[in-house]
């Protein structure tokens, strides 16, 4: 868990507003998009997190990220699982760490399978957004780091698979496969996404 700490007091670093007001900075924070732009945005994020699996060589979904113990199958399921976990809270559960992270199935063993989940992600977060009758984003999210503003853990969803999605189209580049519609600036503007993409 990333905290920020001074003296003998720290503050958990999940939300940058919170550690804007810890350290005591004059910075604006908060989504720049409205949650209507944000859930479109977050489709176009999974569809093209849907695109990128289909490329996936099916013998390249076991090996392991750059210095960190998660396969490229673990990865791609956990673009998907974000926004899943999501819906979850949204549907009168709560964003816990362990749903956000929780391991792929075992079936979920092919390209096409996981482009599968990707696609039935999506149309949860299109029906749960239909069906919302207030898309202020005002509601509160219960998470594992705090009562939080829809608007905000939305913004957090979005980026969050976002730069999951960059880095799976890293991954089929350095395998010599051009990414099939890659993510850009009309895709990725607004969102607070860090510049580099494993640290």
């Amino acid at each position: 868990m990333p905290v920020v700490a001074r003296g003998g007091s720290f503050v958990y670093a999940q939300i940058l507003g919170d550690v804007v007001g810890f350290l005591g900075l004059d910075a604006k924070t908060g989504p720049q998009l409205s949650p209507a732009e944000l859930v479109r945005r977050l489709d176009l994020i999974l569809a093209a997190a849907q695109r990128y699996a289909r490329q996936m060589p099916e013998n390249a979904l076991e090996r392991q990220l750059p210095e960190r113990p998660r396969s490229y199958r673990v990865l791609l399921h956990h673009v998907f699982q974000i926004p899943a976990a999501f819906v979850d809270a949204m549907e009168g559960g709560a964003l816990t760490y362990e749903n956000m992270t929780a391991e792929p199935p075992p079936d979920l063993r092919t390209p096409a399978a996981i482009a599968e989940l990707g696609e039935k992600t999506r149309r949860r977060v299109a029906a749960w957004w239909s069906g919302l009758a207030d898309r202020s984003g005002r509601q509160t999210v219960s998470t594992y780091y705090g009562a939080r503003p829809m608007h905000e853990v939305l913004e957090r969803t979005a980026w969050h698979s976002a730069q999951h999605a960059r880095q799976v189209m890293s991954l089929l580049e350095q395998q010599g496969i051009p990414p099939d519609g890659p993510l850009g600036a009309a895709e990725l503007q607004g969102l607070p996404l860090p510049e580099k993409l494993w640290d």
